[in-house]
């Protein structure tokens, strides 16, 4: 019971910090303690079971978040490297350069 506690202690955390966070990498970490939660509470109920199915999407889930982990750093630190920008709002008002229209002929 106490793992479902601090899994849900977690969850909160990671909920409060991308809901009132703006910076890219502070919103990243939220929603890595998101996923943390949620990785615990597989191997929680799997074992509360006496089944290792839990396990077994707990390393799926592991890896598959190391993966948008990646991506989704690549992405901050490029929208940074050619912006400047690290807050999500600034980058929400940031809007294309109008590209040329071709011509119908």
């Amino acid at each position: 019971m106490d793992y479902i506690i601090l899994s849900v202690t977690i969850l909160a955390i990671g909920i409060v910090g991308l809901v009132t966070k703006h910076d890219l990498i502070k919103m990243l970490i939220a929603i890595e303690m998101i996923t943390a939660a949620a990785t615990m509470n597989f191997v929680v109920f799997g074992s509360l079971m006496n089944d290792s199915l839990g396990q077994a999407f707990s390393i799926l889930a592991l890896s598959v978040d190391a993966c948008v982990t990646a991506v989704a750093l690549a992405l901050a630190i490029t929208i940074f490297k050619k912006l400047k920008i690290r807050d999500v709002r600034d980058l929400s008002e940031q809007t294309e350069e109008e590209s040329p229209t071709v011509e119908e002929s």
